[in-house]
């Protein structure tokens, strides 16, 4: 069975290796960019089930990610996380143009991540910790 594809895309690179180290011990591949140009790129080379961006980024922001994303391709089915500062609002019309699923707050736990993941993909976290 194919473990799903999971892409991290933050500028930050501590938060990335957090989430990378989680989903890897819970049965996810995980690539990861540190920008939204870099996270285009191999959002089109690798075909990630499940995208997870920060919003603010140098660059591409993450709601700039994910509207490119859904305008393109094969990329253009695939979900996203959105991780935003506390507090902050994306508009309902703009979430309507993109595929984020879930905004997550910071701070967050790689848990809630993961949890989020498991939500979105509809893989049930008991079958994952059998296999």
């Amino acid at each position: 069975m194919q473990r799903p594809l999971i892409l991290i895309v933050d500028d930050e690179r501590p938060i990335t290796s957090v989430m990378r180290r989680k989903l890897e011990q819970n049965g996810f591949d995980v690539i990861e960019a540190h920008d939204g140009e870099e996270a285009l790129q191999l959002a089109h080379e690798h075909g990630p089930d499940l995208v997870i961006t920060d919003l603010q980024m140098p660059g591409i922001s993450g709601l700039e990610l994910a509207v490119a994303l859904a305008r393109t391709g094969p990329a253009a089915s695939v979900p996203l996380i959105m991780l935003t500062g506390r507090g902050h609002y994306v508009a309902e019309d703009v979430l309507m143009r993109t595929n984020i699923k879930h905004l997550l707050a910071k701070p967050f736990s790689a848990r809630q991540v993961l949890e989020c993941v498991q939500q979105i993909l509809g893989i049930d976290p008991h079958a994952q910790e059998a296999a």
